[in-house]
């Protein structure tokens, strides 16, 4: 007897320290308040269309090496973030469960000799993978990760020109490697350009001179990205381009510092943002905000207007938009989180903007925790988020305009 009673006691811990309670059970809601909003009739409103709700391959090659793994093979990089080894059959099962888009963070920086030539074995292993799921169909967002630093991206005129350096090197090469792909490969330059270490790193204002040396210094780097995959000959003269404004927040890419690069292209550039809005509700893991109302304006307020604000400036006038990250960590508050997933999702794709859901493989402990799809035995780790995503993470899905 007591021999099974410590075994139904390990299981209750296991199941609390995997961040599920025990019974804990979560419908998707049903939100019919929500309607399409009327979009242009254009190639890029169509590709959006397509896009569809989207995932991301998070923590995985972009891993870098720290101090404590300075000395390790490249190739262990994979799994020094997360366990798992990325296979095909990861992508059969995005495919059949509805996701349409895959965002592939890499980083390049500990892959790259000294004269800047990325490592082939690297390079080759990314495009094996980018292969794999544009084998099944899939949209494949490939960037530049967390390649932030000042040794090789730094928005600032001090670090212009070797940032300058660094991404005529990586995309030259990138540009290259991947010129005959079609539209089913869209490039992003880097993620979330900042200014590290500043006390403005994380937040933008127009008035604050860091911010906007920052932002001139993105909106030339963005144009210089552009150039460079224009130029590379094949598919590149109009392959779809994402293009991110101060750290991938919102407000950056609505002020007038933010512009659009100059493209030979017509209409091929994508505004991409990311939003983990109420921060201390989907981000803070320290916060102790574990409820998600739909009833609470408060709660669903800042993502409509957030939401609202992208469609007013570039969706009506035929821009296309992309929420490349979103999504809330695991704080046993399952039903919460499924409620913020669907109106997260809704209140995007009602406009035409395709969300990407940010997995990091993540789904125990106290760190962030988004984890939703099992890369390993290739299932829905928290079905009911996933099932929220596809219901409601595409414009066709949502409720025409009556």
């Amino acid at each position: 007897m007591k021999r099974w009673l410590s075994l139904l006691c390990f299981a209750l811990a296991a199941l609390v320290l995997l961040g599920t309670a025990v019974g804990e059970q979560a419908a998707v809601p049903e939100i019919t308040n929500i309607k399409q909003q009327t979009i242009p009739e254009n190639e890029a409103m169509a590709f959006m269309k397509a896009l569809g709700a989207g995932w991301n391959l998070g923590n995985t090659f972009e891993a870098t090496k720290g101090d404590w793994n300075r000395n390790a093979d490249e190739m262990t990089l994979e799994t020094s973030w997360q366990k798992d080894v990325i296979q095909e059959p990861l992508f059969d099962f995005l495919k059949e469960a509805g996701i349409r888009t895959v965002r592939m963070p890499v980083s390049w920086h500990d892959h790259v000799a000294a004269d800047g030539t990325i490592s082939e074995r690297w390079l080759s292993r990314v495009q094996q993978v980018v292969d794999w799921a544009i084998s099944k169909g899939l949209y494949v967002i490939l960037n530049a990760h967390h390649d932030v630093d000042k040794k090789w991206y730094y928005p600032s005129e001090e670090y212009y020109a070797n940032t300058e350096a660094y991404m005529k090197s990586i995309w030259t090469q990138l540009s290259g490697r991947f010129k005959d792909y079609d539209d089913h490969l869209i490039f992003e330059p880097i993620n979330e350009p900042r200014q590290v270490g500043t006390d403005h790193e994380w937040g933008f204002s127009a008035g604050n001179p860091g911010c906007l040396e920052a932002a001139d210094c993105i909106n030339r780097l963005n144009q210089l990205f552009v150039d460079i995959v224009r130029q590379s000959g094949g598919h590149n003269a109009d392959r779809y381009l994402m293009i991110p404004g101060y750290a991938h927040a919102v407000a950056p890419v609505l002020d007038d510092s933010f512009v659009l690069p100059a493209d030979s292209a017509d209409n091929r550039l994508i505004v991409t943002v990311h939003t983990y809005t109420p921060y201390d509700f989907a981000l803070d893991i320290h916060s102790p905000v574990k409820s998600f109302d739909l009833q609470e304006q408060g709660k669903i307020q800042p993502i409509a207007q957030a939401m609202a604000s992208l469609y007013k400036k570039y969706v009506v006038n035929g821009i296309p938009v992309v929420v490349g990250e979103f999504g809330c960590v695991n704080k046993n508050n399952l039903q919460d989180r499924v409620n913020y997933t669907a109106y997260a999702a809704v209140a995007a794709a009602c406009r035409n903007i395709p969300v990407v859901w940010w997995d990091n493989n993540n789904y125990s402990g106290s760190g962030e925790t988004f984890c939703i799809v099992d890369r390993k035995n290739y299932t829905a780790r928290v079905p009911e988020i996933l099932e929220a995503l596809l219901r409601y993470g595409s414009y066709d899905n949502v409720a025409p305009r009556e």
